[in-house]
């Protein structure tokens, strides 16, 4: 008799911890535009990173005392930490000059990207519906970028750097995910983070005089930290084709975050644009969970 594929117990606690991550990752960016008018963009990164290298040092020190955790891959430690503060760094300085709900959109082709990253570098076979979803989230980039437009300015490029690196980062994630510990990786990130950004810290130190400037940089550390924690635990109860579709929830937190923050509304254009990419990548995303299961035969009993 054949059995139906079984829903992993974890997989909507998976999609809970992954949109609740999302959330964390609108309020952080949403604060990040709004600090960064005031604060060195690579001051205010150092400080994101020194909360997450403190904050879970703190919950690790009490069970292994100073020393250090153990890790399989100490070379894929440091490159995870190396990508994070790239695609960290090119977002606060993007986020500077655009609009948080256009910025998240953008950043939303990263999974339409690594389909493409697949094909060119891993030799994976690719459908052409895979294909045409690929170039409709470019257009929808275009639709948001306009080149040649009277808002288009170099700086609106940033994402598109941003969307690479932040592509290596959740593969190499997904694969870490599954043997390492997630306290481990969050410990190492941050620490690799804080100490690359520190290089650049005694060249940018600005005085801070206002409360409210310390209170939004403590925030976007603890959403940064909390974050990506929960993005660690989804991605190990949940297969990421499973959990991208939910990723896209991020645009609307986003949109809520810039109108609330910013009077920002997107105009009709842009959000067409965003609109787009969010069909694009959730139907790219169907397609791997429905890819998958045709990969399950019936098991005969």
């Amino acid at each position: 008799m054949s059995s139906a594929v079984n829903t992993h117990p974890n997989t909507l606690a998976g999609i809970a911890l992954l949109v609740a991550a999302v959330g964390c990752f609108a309020i952080l960016d949403t604060t990040t535009k709004l600090i960064t008018l005031s604060v060195p963009v690579l001051m205010a990164l150092w400080f994101r990173f020194a909360f997450q290298a403190i904050a879970t040092t703190a919950v690790m020190l009490p069970k292994r005392g100073w020393s250090l955790p153990p890790t399989q891959h100490p070379k894929f430690q440091f490159l995870r930490g190396v990508l994070m503060i790239t695609t960290s760094m090119l977002a606060f300085f993007s986020l500077k000059h655009m609009p948080v709900g256009e910025f998240t959109a953008i950043v939303m082709i990263t999974p339409l990207f690594m389909t493409l990253l697949a094909s060119l570098t891993l030799g994976e076979r690719v459908s052409g519906l895979r294909w045409l979803l690929v170039i409709g989230g470019f257009a929808g980039t275009m639709v948001i970028i306009r080149p040649g437009g009277e808002r288009f300015s170099l700086a609106m490029l940033l994402p598109l750097g941003l969307v690479v690196s932040h592509a290596w980062f959740q593969i190499l994630t997904s694969r870490l995910a599954r043997t390492e510990d997630p306290v481990t990786l969050h410990f190492y990130t941050g620490w690799i983070g804080m100490l690359l950004a520190s290089l650049a810290l005694p060249f940018v130190w600005t005085d801070l005089d206002s409360w409210s400037l310390w209170a939004g940089l403590g925030l976007m550390g603890l959403m940064g930290t909390v974050g990506h924690f929960m993005m660690i635990l989804a991605y190990a109860r949940a297969p990421v084709s499973t959990l991208t579709p939910f990723l896209y929830a991020q645009i609307g937190f986003a949109m809520l975050g810039g109108w609330l923050a910013f009077s920002h509304v997107p105009d009709h254009v842009s959000l067409i644009g965003m609109a787009l990419i969010a069909v694009c990548g959730a139907t790219g995303a169907w397609l791997a969970v429905r890819e998958n299961r045709t990969l399950i035969k019936p098991v005969e009993s």
